[in-house]
């Protein structure tokens, strides 16, 4: 665990329309059996909140390590319509689980999507204003957009925009499932040990 610190995992699926293929190959779920081990090295129970968003919140869950085989697309199949592409609905369902389950260790959050969110504001706004909370979000792209606003998003400048840099975003390409465990993790946790010390020194998350 980068800098001796636990985390509490969480993964935001979208559920736009474009995101069908990758329910229908197995691309989501070969990610959601991803996070679930990266919890099992960082988190204390081993379970990984869900979120499931389209236009809204379509829905929640939990996979653990006695209840992950072939979960993610029966839930995805069991919440409807595929909608639009709003980030800061799901972001906003993290903070609220969070800070609501009283914990006491950073969260680190998974957030997988396939291109822009229909409201780019609303997106950088939560963000920004998250930067105090002692969440990180780390972005994962599916597919071949070229991902300028999560780009963007990575680089939103510090402290003019947000007190430290909480966010990380790296492509895993349109086929997702070639890229190794030791690839995708490397990826997934390159900027969270720096995420960390900026975030112990501004009191955000406490020193152990």
């Amino acid at each position: 665990m980068p800098g001796s610190h636990r985390a509490a995992v969480y993964l935001v699926l979208d559920r736009s329309g474009s995101m069908r293929r990758y329910y229908r190959d197995g691309s989501v779920q070969h990610l959601a059996e991803q996070a679930l081990a990266l919890a099992a090295n960082l988190d204390d129970d081993g379970v990984v909140p869900v979120v499931f968003f389209s236009t809204d919140v379509d829905g929640t869950a939990e996979i653990s390590l006695d209840a992950y085989r072939d979960r993610i697309a029966p839930l995805h199949e069991s919440m409807g319509h595929m909608g639009r592409t709003n980030y800061h609905v799901a972001m906003q369902a993290v903070i609220d689980h969070y800070e609501s389950c009283g914990a006491q260790d950073p969260a680190f959050v998974v957030f997988r999507t396939d291109g822009s969110p229909t409201s780019k504001a609303a997106a950088e706004h939560v963000l920004c204003t998250a930067a105090r909370l002692p969440i990180f979000w780390q972005f994962v792209g599916f597919g071949d957009d070229d991902f300028a606003f999560l780009y963007k998003l990575d680089d939103l400048p510090v402290p003019h925009r947000r007190v430290v840099d909480n966010a990380g975003f790296f492509a895993a390409g349109p086929l997702p499932k070639t890229m190794s465990d030791a690839d995708l993790y490397d990826q997934l946790l390159h900027e969270f040990p720096r995420w960390l010390t900026a975030a112990r020194a501004a009191g955000i998350v406490l020193s152990r």
